[in-house]
């Protein structure tokens, strides 16, 4: 990490498709999906619930994009944890185009096996880079929630 800088990502949604796997010469391959996170508020103005919806870009590789492919299934939960890149290329036209990608280096499935479309044994617990780590256990909200700081560290900010 370079001095003073941070790129990090951590997002809680639900998969828009199936994992799109491409392999390369030597064994390694890459995983793409698309994941949904919503956003639900009142407009004050006008009292309506408004629902907006993001698309994020994932990218997931080698041993961890093959676990993605095996076990996550178009609407499954899923906690990603990773970095934001910014892909440039020359479409056919000539013209510059980007594309933004959260490059995933933590999983962990949320949706139980039983109620993931796909029906198979999906293994529980968190996927971590290409180690997968198998507990009995769902996963708990302290596990991806930073514990709060005590009232003391609190009165030491500047702000």
């Amino acid at each position: 990490m370079a001095s003073g800088t941070l790129n990090k990502v951590m997002l809680i949604g639900h998969t828009g498709d199936e994992v799109k796997m491409h392999y390369f010469e030597g064994g390694g391959s890459i995983g793409r999906f698309p994941l949904a996170t919503n956003e639900d508020y009142v407009n004050r103005t006008t009292g309506e619930r408004v629902s907006n919806t993001e698309w994020h870009n994932i990218v997931v590789r080698n041993k961890a994009a093959e676990v993605c492919e095996k076990y996550l299934n178009k609407g499954d939960k899923v906690y990603i944890e990773g970095r934001i890149k910014t892909r440039k290329w020359t479409d056919d036209k000539g013209m510059d185009r980007y594309s933004t990608e959260i490059q995933c280096t933590e999983f962990t499935f949320l949706t139980p096996k039983e109620q993931s479309q796909g029906g198979g044994a999906q293994p529980q617990g968190q996927m971590s880079g290409s180690r997968p780590q198998q507990s009995q256990q769902q996963p708990s909200p302290a596990a991806i929630n930073p514990p709060q700081m005590d009232e003391e560290e609190e009165d030491d900010l500047p702000f």
